[in-house]
């Protein structure tokens, strides 16, 4: 047993890595990682951009593709690599899936995350159309399609939801936003329903973005102020709030009733990016059941190192409502609806932008290779 087993087994929380690699599947990593307790995976064009420019593992599927353009191409190899790690994760889903049934867990696991390309974040139907292309050609039942959670994303959540499709909402930044994500799942609930879809087998996860609110906090507050640092896991905490609330109103408690699986909240940018702060910040202190915590390599290879889950803000009613209830004292110095709004717009423009990068990187692979 490692510390990651202990944090599902015991806590409640699944471990899942954010990070996809072609080598990682070709030499069993990630089966290890499996083995060591990862239940999940998720990834983006970033993550993808720094794979393909750090490994070999590419260059033969690149050589053999064809005259593709580059979105094309990527598409290709990340369709590829996302569908060989949801076998992997098989296993994982599978027993999960028993658990759901059994009564003993109210979700599943085991799932790999695929992004629909970011330049469609304002643009709904697109977005629609590109989650239900992408589904199709991955062709597995424990992929999950990322959509942003902006105001166009989420008519489109609703949407891919009824076609029995798991959905990843990503980027978001406010609880506003996130009770907002809960109503978009409702609605494609039932829309999934009415479609005579199986909902026990509907799965979805809204991922909270974290460390990127204590790095937009901590530039308005001056050097030294004791609020540093407190923001992004206060706002956590108000949205485990919310997610306990929100999940035991009737109307949800009527879904749940006809054997739909709750959509877990997930914290995502989970690495610390201030150095003074502590390396697990956002893991230890984030622990509760029904939650995932997505983390990078070297974050989840210091859970696994001295990961301390007793220590979570989250799971004593107590202490969490007294943690999120820092959010006040950040006023006036700080408008929370100002700064999660201007983290929306940056998280949008940096997802396109990694996009582009990716393009470039396939782009120039094929030049190389071809």
């Amino acid at each position: 047993m490692t510390r990651l087993n202990d944090l599902y087994e015991v806590y409640g929380q699944s471990p899942w890595i954010d990070n996809i690699r072609r080598d990682w599947l070709q030499d069993g990593t990630l089966a290890r990682l499996v083995e060591q307790g990862v239940r999940g995976v998720t990834s983006n064009p970033s993550i993808f951009a720094k794979a393909l420019a750090t490994s070999t593992a590419y260059d033969d599927a690149i050589r053999h593709a064809g005259p593709l353009e580059p979105e094309a191409l990527f598409e290709t190899l990340a369709v590829g690599d996302v569908r060989n790690a949801c076998d992997v994760l098989a296993g994982v889903h599978q027993a999960a899936q028993a658990d759901l049934a059994s009564g003993r867990r109210r979700h599943g696991d085991g799932f790999v995350s695929l992004e629909v390309s970011p330049r469609l974040a304002r643009d709904t139907e697109a977005t629609i159309a590109s989650a239900l292309r992408l589904w199709n050609e991955v062709d597995r039942g424990n992929l999950m399609i990322k959509i942003p959670a902006t105001v166009e994303g989420l008519p489109a959540i609703s949407e891919v939801l009824s076609h029995g499709v798991n959905v990843n909402v990503t980027l978001i930044f406010s609880v506003d936003r996130y009770a907002d994500v809960i109503g978009a799942w409702a609605k494609g609930l039932r829309g999934a329903i009415a479609a005579g879809h199986d909902i026990s087998r509907l799965a979805s996860v809204a991922s909270f973005f974290v460390s990127r609110v204590d790095v937009a906090v901590d530039k308005l507050l001056p050097d030294g102020d004791p609020r540093r640092g407190t923001a992004a896991n206060a706002q956590a905490a108000q949205a485990y709030d919310t997610y306990q609330r929100l999940f035991d109103s009737p109307e949800i408690l009527e879904l749940l009733g006809r054997g739909a699986q709750v959509q877990r909240p997930l914290w995502a940018s989970t690495s610390t990016k201030n150095p003074l702060y502590d390396d697990l910040l956002y893991v230890n202190a984030l622990v509760a059941p029904e939650t995932v915590n997505t983390m990078p390599d070297a974050t989840l290879d210091a859970a696994l190192d001295h990961g301390r889950f007793a220590a979570s803000l989250l799971l004593d009613t107590t202490i969490r409502r007294a943690e999120a209830s820092r959010l006040d004292a950040l006023e006036p110095e700080v408008s929370m609806s100002e700064v999660t709004a201007q983290l929306e717009r940056e998280g949008v423009t940096a997802f396109v932008a990694s996009y582009e990068e990716v393009l470039t990187t396939v782009a120039a692979a094929q030049s190389r290779l071809t």
